[in-house]
């Protein structure tokens, strides 16, 4: 069994269109400015429907996170692995995998720099995050 793979719907789909193109696109409004995450119709700071979509940096930081050392389905190769909350540079929050370090507490520091990688899985990109600088 393989890892599970999202279905784009149309509020995610140009998300996921980014991540194919190698770019992590995020909304912003067109009312208020207040970039967020994760896609919705509305802003969730004026309820405007006035929303965006843009390329966001790629750069973020380690909030939180915690190390799973028994896998979700399709996961077993990648144990122990970080389910993470990233801090994004335009301000949003979002959840995802560290990758390319070893998952443990003396490597994964709070507040490390970290920069967006994507991993294909069948026909979707999903994007993770790695080490900024490839420490």
């Amino acid at each position: 069994m393989g890892k599970p793979v999202p279905a784009p719907t149309p509020e995610t789909r140009p998300f996921f269109d980014g991540a194919a193109a190698g770019e992590l696109r995020i909304q912003r409004c067109a009312d208020c400015g207040e970039p967020f995450f994760y896609p919705r119709p509305s802003c969730p700071f004026c309820a405007s429907g006035a929303v965006e979509w843009f390329t966001a940096s790629g750069r973020a930081t380690l909030y939180s996170y915690t190390i799973s050392h028994r896998p979700a389905p399709g996961f077993e190769q990648d144990a122990p692995y970080a389910i993470a909350v990233v801090q994004l540079a335009e301000g949003p929050r979002m959840m995802t995998n560290i990758v390319g370090i070893e998952n443990t507490p003396d490597n994964l520091v709070l507040d490390m720099d970290l920069e967006v990688t994507f991993e294909q899985r069948g026909d979707v990109t999903i994007p993770q995050f790695t080490p900024a600088g490839g420490h």
